[in-house]
């Protein structure tokens, strides 16, 4: 096995996306500062933000920073040159999340979501000479970029900035060997370069924490006892060359969950690699929506449409032959003024979509099925 740095970070990174929130939509940093406690006292460090996590940047200050000594856990935050009105803006960003989190430092910091659609940009305000200027000048620790798109433009990639520390990939058993996410072949990519990888995604946004019944019943016969996100997140984890493993915890029970088996991390047994391979062939026969509510699609929307609560509300449907709670669903959605009919297909989203979802196809289909 392969040593590289920081191959000692413990394999459960706390990924501060979707933290609780208020009934007024602003983060709970109260119950986050108990979900962030309990991550630390099991010995877990590593940390994940971004400048556009609304909110997160600075509810890491309040739960995190302000609250234990800046050597008990490692932080990561991102730029994201989509967001960024030119090359100064883009750079500006760091300052931002420094001045959010209050950190002083970033442990890790990234190029965020890379993909076709936006990587020239990162190169035309020049971030990465930036971000390895600021590397030496010990503004952050470590830089790397989180990926979402073929194993050619990641190689391409890694070709051009052999430099790079490490890569954020989006990895878990349902996108193993999908023709599109890429998940095996972008990090059999990586580790052929010799980059360690941070996971996002290990449990596809939470699908995969109540996955198809059919996944349930062979996962739940292997080990009634383990919980099924545990499945998705050992299975990542037990890769070689795995930096850490995010997982998106957004209450207090997933944290708990989480650190039970992931304190004291074991590979996954023989067994259980047939389980999860099994598991594997029940998805090849359930057709859903594979979206993971990261809702950077929303942001742009001229038409204000919630794209992952009309996607969530189909996969009712789809994954659980519930019509009549779609419908529901999706009844809720429009009379609050946001219905997928509402699409002008201005493909603002497809462009920024990391699951490389065709989004109006979907909305038209699923209006003409929950209308």
């Amino acid at each position: 096995m392969e040593s590289y740095f920081d191959e000692d970070v413990p394999k459960l990174g706390f990924g501060l996306m979707r933290l609780p929130r208020k009934d007024d939509g602003t983060i709970d940093v109260e119950q986050t500062s108990q979900m962030v406690d309990l991550f630390l006292e099991a010995g877990l460090t590593y940390f994940d933000t971004a400048y556009v996590y609304e909110g997160s940047e600075e509810a890491t200050r309040k739960a995190l920073v302000e609250r234990h000594p800046r050597s008990s856990y490692t932080l990561a935050s991102k730029v994201n040159a989509r967001v960024a009105k030119n090359a100064e803006d883009c750079r500006a960003q760091l300052q931002r999340s420094l001045e959010r989190t209050g950190a002083g430092y970033l442990d890790f910091y990234l190029l965020h979501a890379i993909q076709a659609t936006n990587v020239d940009l990162y190169d035309r305000y020049g971030i990465w000479d930036f971000v390895r200027q600021q590397k030496r000048e010990g503004t952050i620790r470590h830089y790397g970029f989180s990926f979402h798109d073929s194993p050619q433009l990641l190689d391409q990639l890694l070709t051009q900035h052999p430099d790079v520390d490490f890569v954020q990939l989006q990895l878990n058993y349902a996108d193993w060997d999908s023709p599109t996410v890429a998940s095996r072949q972008n990090y059999e990519v990586a580790r052929s370069h010799g980059k360690p990888v941070v996971v996002m995604e290990p449990v596809k946004g939470g699908r995969l924490a109540n996955p198809p019944q059919a996944v349930q019943d062979i996962l739940h016969a292997a080990n009634p006892n383990a919980s099924l996100a545990s499945w998705a997140i050992r299975f990542v984890a037990s890769l070689d060359g795995i930096l850490t493993v995010l997982s998106g915890m957004s209450n207090v029970p997933q944290v708990q969950d989480n650190v039970s088996y992931m304190r004291d991390f074991h590979p996954l047994r023989a067994t259980e690699q047939d389980a999860i391979a099994q598991a594997q062939e029940a998805l090849k026969g359930v057709r859903q929506v594979a979206c993971t509510s990261c809702h950077y699609c929303t942001s742009g929307c001229p038409k204000h449409i919630p794209i992952p609560d009309v996607f969530d509300a189909w996969n009712q449907q789809l994954v659980w032959n519930n019509l009549q709670r779609a419908r529901k669903q999706y009844a809720e959605l429009a009379q609050k003024g946001a219905a997928a009919t509402d699409c002008i297909r201005c493909h603002k989203c497809e462009a920024a979509c990391p699951q490389h979802l065709h989004i109006p196809d979907l909305l038209q289909q699923a209006a003409a099925q929950l209308a």
